[in-house]
């Protein structure tokens, strides 16, 4: 079963993408903020994340420029998940490393459409 990290600041969110991706047949860890998802990534390195932008201690982009130098941090797929929808975050989130960029609100077909995109369903 594949393994993805949820990282949100919001419990709802991290809700309704734990309930989407369960569904999907994935193992789902959860992480408040970027550093608790990095120490997690630490620990066993997920297969995907889906990741928010804003968040305390250490934000999204921080964090996936922290886990791709990582051992092992290229590995996993990364899906930004995020209200910031402008062209600049979205260049940046890439070339920072991101996989996949989907903007909330989001539904199970968005969440599969990109996970498939990306060769994880």
């Amino acid at each position: 079963m594949k393994t993805c990290l949820v990282v949100d600041d919001s419990s709802v969110i991290r809700k309704v993408a734990r309930r989407i991706l369960e569904e999907l047949n994935f193992s789902i860890k959860e992480a408040e903020d970027g550093q608790v998802a990095l120490d997690k990534c630490r620990e066993q390195m997920p297969d995907a994340v889906l990741l928010d932008w804003n968040m305390p201690v250490m934000d999204g982009l921080e964090f996936l420029r922290s886990l791709r130098k990582e051992k092992g941090g290229d590995e996993p797929i990364v899906v930004f998940c995020t209200t910031e929808n402008n062209m600049s975050h979205i260049t940046e989130a890439i070339s920072a490393g991101a996989n996949e960029y989907i903007m909330k609100p989001f539904d199970r077909e968005i969440i599969e459409s990109k996970f498939a995109e990306a060769g994880l369903v």
